[in-house]
């Protein structure tokens, strides 16, 4: 079920018992595990969500975005597995990207075309950590999907409410004010009227590549014709 926003106009304390700094640990080598050969590789990623912030649960996934457009052949090359491969973009404006789930529980996600400042933030707004971090144990503070700024601490984090305190946040983590306003208006809407879904996901064949099914669907719908040729 999906966490509904949350209005708390006061800071409230949040410590980790010992099994949660064992479950951010198992989760963080297993990001590691993925962050490494790519950037091996020459492939700047990125762990975003809880997993960066800290606040994870035994059912949090890790979350890893590729911010560059880049082959998916190199990517896929370099990890050399993937249970699913799809193509998803949440409007017609929206970058088109590339989601390789390796399980379950890891998904790298991928622009396949430039990605705009705007979406760009959105990865920083809920927290953003790179390999380096991960080694040397940083957290960063975020905003999870209750809209509930995560700020680390020593024992656990500090949560504060972010709706009505949007420009608090923006400055918090570095993103612009807009980006805020727009995350607190799309999950109240969601809450309104239940999830609001994506505009397109489309799965892969298993012999097609991210690059194919892109011109395909591209060749086939004018918006994302326009969306392509408004980047470049």
């Amino acid at each position: 079920m999906a966490r509904k926003p949350e209005v708390l106009h006061e800071k409230r304390a949040v410590n980790y018992d010992e099994v949660h700094w064992k479950t951010l640990a198992r989760l963080r080598e297993r990001a590691a595990d993925i962050l490494l050969p790519l950037q091996e590789g020459g492939i700047k990623s990125h762990v975003y969500g809880s997993l960066a912030r800290g606040d994870v649960s035994k059912s949090s996934d890790i979350d890893i975005i590729v911010p560059h457009a880049v082959s998916s052949y190199r990517i896929e090359i370099i990890l050399s597995f993937g249970t699913r491969r799809e193509l998803v973009q949440a409007t017609p404006s929206s970058v088109l990207k590339g989601h390789l789930h390796l399980d379950n529980e890891i998904v790298v996600s991928f622009p396949m075309f430039k990605m705009m400042s705007r979406e760009r933030e959105f990865y920083q707004w809920g927290g953003m950590i790179n390999l380096d971090d991960i080694l040397n144990h940083n957290r960063v503070p975020g905003v999870d999907k209750r809209l509930i700024l995560i700020e680390p601490t020593e024992r656990g984090h500090i949560e504060q409410g972010v709706i009505g305190y949007e420009s608090y946040a923006a400055k918090k983590l570095g993103v612009s004010v807009s980006i805020a306003q727009e995350r607190t208006r799309v999950l109240a809407r969601r809450d309104e009227v239940g999830r609001t879904g994506v505009y397109r996901t489309y799965l892969l064949k298993d012999d097609e590549t991210f690059e194919e099914a892109a011109k395909s669907l591209a060749d086939s719908d004018p918006a994302l014709r326009r969306t392509i040729k408004r980047r470049e």
